[in-house]
């Protein structure tokens, strides 16, 4: 009896097995090709399984900074409330002029994150030409809105005006952000030329204007249903949608929509439960019947931070190098 019961377990092990590989092939093959949008899944659920299964690793966020790449860490950018608010650069080490830069802004429900959070982007741009870099910002916890767009705003003018101590081009810089980081990107860029947001940059009137902006599953909208009833939008505004409704407003990147907007990549998974699909449908819609370039990727099957995982990663990498290429051109 004992026998036969082992038999059976030791042949049911064994088909899992093979199916594990069959499966396993199968989902290799499918994301073999990274200009088509990987394999997808019903849920998060579904994803997470997978990702337990060994089908979807994630990607290192904590990469080391290779020899070819120029690294400067925590340059300090402003100082407000008692706080440094730092950046870091990192560069092609063999550049000898100045080259296009992408700045990247991190999310965190405007209440966590680092600007480390991003480092596998950064070196990964940097090795394809580009200089990048990243910033910090007032989180909501040390200081409720506009605080956070105001430093956002003041980096780009920081960095902008020591562009030649760092070969950066002033004139080609791209805005990426994810999440709470691509909301403050598109305010930043939204409102370039305008003195919204930037009083507390003193008298620096250099322009936040860039020549491109990546907006990674943001938040457009802040005054439809879901945003309005969310408790990470109502900390961070200061209040409920029924007692300071201008503030919702002022703080939605679609009240400053206009025919000046840079050229925008949008990119969003279509299972996204923090931040729906819609909000980037709307803006997709909004910023072509403005005449705006603009591309959209929806990503099916993938959730709020699918570049988190390897294959969704490489995709939305390879969809931003062209872009970018497009946009910022990087001359060697």
């Amino acid at each position: 009896m004992i026998t036969k019961i082992f038999r059976f377990i030791l042949r049911i092990t064994l088909v899992l097995a093979v199916l594990w590989v069959v499966l396993f092939a199968l989902h290799k093959w499918r994301n073999s090709d990274i200009t088509k949008p990987p394999f997808g899944y019903p849920s998060e659920k579904f994803l997470f399984a997978a990702h337990y299964l060994g089908f979807e690793p994630l990607v290192n966020l904590k990469p080391d900074v290779p020899p070819e790449i120029k690294e400067f860490k925590n340059i300090v950018y402003k100082e407000v409330d008692s706080l440094q608010l730092a950046l870091d650069i990192y560069q092609p080490a063999d550049m000898t002029a100045p080259r296009p830069a992408i700045v990247f802004i991190h999310g965190g429900s405007w209440n966590w994150g680092h600007r480390s959070d991003y480092l596998v982007y950064l070196i990964d741009f940097a090795k394809r030409g580009w200089v990048t870099a990243t910033v910090s910002y007032r989180l909501r916890k040390q200081a409720q809105f506009p605080a956070a767009v105001e430093d956002v705003k003041c980096a780009i003018k920081w960095i902008k005006n020591h562009a030649a101590e760092y070969n950066i081009d002033p004139d080609n810089i791209a805005l990426v952000g994810g999440s709470a980081g691509a909301h403050l990107a598109m305010l930043t860029a939204f409102t370039a030329g305008t003195e919204d947001f930037s009083v507390d940059c003193g008298k620096d009137t250099t322009t936040t204007a860039v020549k491109a902006i990546v907006d990674i599953y943001g938040p457009v909208d802040l005054t439809v249903d879901y945003a309005v009833s969310n408790k990470n939008v109502q900390k961070f505004l200061g209040g409920t949608y029924e007692k300071i409704p201008e503030v919702f407003t002022t703080a939605s990147p679609q009240t400053y929509l206009s025919k000046d907007i840079p050229p925008t990549l949008i990119l969003h998974g279509t299972i996204d439960t923090l931040v729906p699909i819609e909000q980037s449908e709307s803006l997709f819609a909004q910023l072509q019947a403005l005449g705006v370039v603009v591309e959209f990727y929806t990503l099916p099957g993938w959730p709020h931070a699918m570049d988190i995982a390897q294959n969704s990663n490489r995709y939305m990498q390879y969809v931003m190098t062209e872009f970018f290429k497009k946009t910022i051109p990087v001359e060697k």
